[in-house]
């Protein structure tokens, strides 16, 4: 990884020093790399096992005492075809015998597909993969403090930047398109914006059912067709099936439909917050997110047994004095570790938030909001982590500098993640024999010390750790400037992830809102 910000301390150094620093910046192949995507987590329970089944069950008691409303005729007919019951209220509620066939026909193991296979993401187990997500209405600039409405080029321009950032492994769509008044080209800007941003995995909505036509359209024309893209989709659809609590959202319900007959997975998503939309208690809340994703997972398998979907809990959390959202709270973050740990229970891929900042501008509240809530999501083995990165103001704001800093924090949370390795080499004392009784009396030229600078440390891209003198002679670096600079540099050399004949033919067709 290379970085202005280092250029003047590199450039005095030299020797062994500089040897070391040489070895350190030569890329590694990726399963050397000590963070990647994947790695697994799963090391940190917030839940006994008592805990989570008594969370189970009290899921399982409101599906069938109080069930959901307002499905669509579409969606009654499948669940009510597959076991669900329609009450004389409208509401359908589920058995538990239901419940437990469908979760047995629920897909596992499934693989989100980046159109680069470097970047596909296996969702099994307690693998960890972190990404963005957000449809924040204002950007950010930390220089003046000033929010502005996002543009379609803002998100463009995050995808772009999202490609080139190691640790960020996903992009789903991070901010609005507010200067696209036209839902359907706003729908098909925020995609192919992505698209042509990024190879890696994307995550796309749709604000009207009658929408996903025209963007699969687009989607098929970019995979070179509609079977390549059923071998391999590489974009998912962000679903906000329930209306919290306990209540269907009938257009994205007939869109989920459309989505999964196109062959596209699904997060099936339910964002309740604590205290408004679900209730307060962390544990009742937890019960809600779980039971409105279950007749998710009823809804799906009624459908297509074995369709990749993603169990979405996001609930959120409120500040109980004012009723604002607080994303970047100690509670939300046992919140989505709550969950996490349900997910690995019923053994589905789950992904829910983490990494929001209430703060409106990258600074010391924003670091250790982001750091601690990201750092417990990958130690609870949650297989995607949205809204990780860039984003503040509870979700109304996205910083660009904040998203390439954000790279470092998930780098260090990664780095918590692989946790450390215990092997008879990594606790051989040969080493230490050599160094204390015969050697230096010190590992800085240690062949075991040079070989792990690479495998077993992470450095960061941005993160200053020079010396007070250093630090002073190249100028007093501040780590929002250096920010700025990276992005700047990697964004003037990203060029597009689509192949300029394809390009063309796509705005020949479609009204691309960015350049």
């Amino acid at each position: 990884m290379s970085d202005d910000l280092c250029a003047p301390a590199r450039a005095r150094r030299s020797g062994g020093r500089a040897a070391r620093v040489a070895v350190r910046a030569a890329p590694l192949e990726e399963g050397k790399r000590p963070v990647r995507a994947g790695l697994p987590g799963g090391q940190y329970a917030p839940l006994s096992e008592a805990a989570v089944q008594r969370i189970h069950q009290a899921a399982l008691e409101a599906l069938e005492v109080i069930g959901l409303a307002n499905a669509p005729a579409s969606g009654v007919e499948a669940m009510v075809g597959a076991g669900a019951i329609l009450g004389e209220d409208g509401r359908l509620r589920y058995p538990r015998a239901l419940v437990e066939d469908m979760l047995a026909k629920a897909a596992r193991g499934i693989t989100l597909h980046g159109r680069d296979p470097r970047h596909d993401l296996l969702l099994e187990g307690t693998r960890v993969h972190y990404g963005t997500a957000g449809a924040a209405v204002h950007v950010v600039d930390p220089e003046t403090n000033a929010y502005r409405d996002s543009t379609a080029q803002d998100l463009h321009d995050a995808a772009r930047l999202v490609q080139h950032l190691d640790n960020v492994h996903f992009f789903q769509r991070i901010c609005v398109c507010r200067d696209v008044t036209d839902n359907f080209e706003m729908d098909i800007n925020t995609l192919y914006g992505a698209l042509a941003g990024t190879m890696k995995h994307v995550g796309t909505s749709f604000s009207d059912p009658s929408h996903v036509a025209g963007c699969m359209d687009l989607i098929h024309m970019v995979a070179g067709g509609e079977e390549a893209w059923r071998a391999r989709p590489f974009v998912s659809n962000s679903n906000c099936f329930v209306v919290p609590p306990m209540k269907f959202a009938e257009e994205s319900c007939i869109t989920m439909e459309h989505c999964i007959r196109a062959g596209m997975p699904v997060l099936l998503l339910s964002a309740g917050q604590a205290g408004a939309t679900s209730p307060a208690p962390i544990a009742a809340s937890i019960v809600q997110a779980v039971a409105e994703c279950l007749a998710g997972v009823v809804y799906v398998n009624a459908i297509a047994p074995g369709h990749p979907a993603i169990f979405g809990t996001w609930p959120f959390v409120s500040d109980l004095r004012t009723g604002a959202m607080s994303g970047g709270s100690a509670e939300q973050a046992l919140l989505t570790a709550g969950c996490a740990q349900m997910h690995r229970f019923y053994g589905l891929p789950g992904g829910a938030a983490a990494g929001i900042a209430d703060s409106k501008v990258p600074d010391m509240q924003a670091g250790w909001e982001q750091a601690i809530s990201n750092t417990l999501a990958g130690l609870a083995g949650l297989n995607m982590v949205y809204e990780a990165v860039g984003m503040h103001a509870s979700l109304l704001g996205f910083s660009f500098e904040s998203l390439t800093l954000g790279d470092d924090i998930l780098g260090q949370a990664l780095r918590c993640v692989r946790g450390i390795d215990v092997t008879e080499d990594s606790l051989s004392i040969e080493v230490m024999k050599e160094v204390c009784l015969t050697g230096p009396g010190h590992y800085l030229g240690a062949d075991q010390t040079l070989k792990l600078m690479q495998t077993e440390y992470v450095y960061p891209t941005l993160g200053n750790r020079m010396s007070p003198k250093e630090w002073v002679e190249a100028a007093r670096p501040d780590l929002l400037t250096a920010a700025r600079r990276r992005t700047r540099d990697i964004l003037d050399r990203a060029p597009c992830q689509v192949s300029p004949d394809i390009d063309r033919a796509v705005r020949d067709r479609f009204a691309i809102r960015f350049r």
